[in-house]
């Protein structure tokens, strides 16, 4: 096997990670961030307040983004079952 083949794959499998990862990621960010700002103005120090509107959001956006993830992960599969054949020749 190539290095060159290997850096690729290597670079798929990242960017797929990023992709998949990504609208979750930032529906906790901004849910996180709008709790905290929430927080900080009105005193409230506890410390669990985020807990349940992050679960909330999360669920919605995996409702969401679940088909398009699924998707992307099937995509990424099939390609690297394509690849095989071609990694040992």
């Amino acid at each position: 096997m190539e290095p060159a083949t290997v850096i690729d794959l290597g670079r798929n499998a990242l960017w797929t990670v990023m992709l998949v990862s990504s609208p979750m990621l930032l529906v906790a960010l901004a849910v996180g961030l709008f709790i905290g700002v929430i927080q900080a103005a009105t005193s409230i120090n506890e410390m669990t307040l985020s807990f349940i509107p992050k679960l909330i959001a999360l669920g919605l956006a995996m409702s969401l983004f679940g088909a398009w993830q699924l998707t992307v992960m099937i995509d990424y599969t099939k390609d690297i079952y394509k690849r095989i054949p071609a990694l040992f020749s």
